[in-house]
């Protein structure tokens, strides 16, 4: 069963569909115990990471993902979810999230229009390159994907970060550790090439 963690942020639902799209079946659920139950653990978001941070804590949901990261299952965090899974976000300096990977969350610091909106190019990294999900998926090549984000992690593990992205400076926008992936753009935003991303998540058995 894949699970999409719903605490209360936006665009949850988008995510459940283009898991439709590549014929898998996801259940939006706010039951920590679902989560605990899962096969696959998402969690997506668009919203403020304070506020999302603290959702997490009080409703236990933050919690259930941790176990579910630490029992070896596959769990993917998408923009909002992929910061939350660091301790530390510049957007909440009192907030912590749920340092499930070590590092932190910046705004971006550049001359250009932020947030950064748009297609931009993903370029595997050597340790992206090697990742059971990734690999096949990239096959040795860049793809494209669809960001909307005023900050990004950083401060990460060289061999966390899996994929770069360019907003004036390059930047980590696909990373993760063993059973956890993240990603700062938006596959549910990016047609075909996000589809498949969710798909192979959605068969990864790390």
């Amino acid at each position: 069963m894949i699970v999409v963690v719903d605490y209360g942020v936006n665009n949850l639902k988008s995510v459940v569909r283009a898991l439709a799209a590549g014929g898998h079946t996801a259940a939006l659920t706010t039951d920590p115990d679902e989560v605990r139950r899962a096969d696959h653990v998402l969690l997506p978001g668009v919203g403020h990471f304070g506020q999302a941070s603290r959702t997490l804590e009080t409703t236990g949901l933050g919690a259930a993902v941790r176990e579910a990261a630490v029992s070896g299952r596959p769990v993917m965090g998408i923009c909002l979810g992929l910061q939350l899974f660091f301790a530390t976000s510049s957007e909440a300096t009192e907030a912590r999230g749920l340092a499930i990977l070590p590092g932190t969350v910046v705004h971006f610091d550049t001359g250009l229009p932020v947030p950064h909106v748009g297609w931009a190019q993903v370029d595997l990294t050597a340790p992206g390159g090697r990742h059971a999900m990734l690999a096949r998926l990239f096959d040795g090549m860049p793809r494209f994907f669809y960001h909307v984000h005023s900050y990004h992690p950083t401060a990460l593990r060289d061999d966390d970060v899996l994929g770069t992205g360019t907003y004036e400076r390059v930047f980590p926008t696909l990373v993760g550790r063993d059973n956890v992936i993240g990603a700062q753009f938006h596959p549910e935003k990016s047609q075909r090439a996000g589809i498949e991303l969710l798909d192979a998540f959605a068969r990864w058995r790390p």
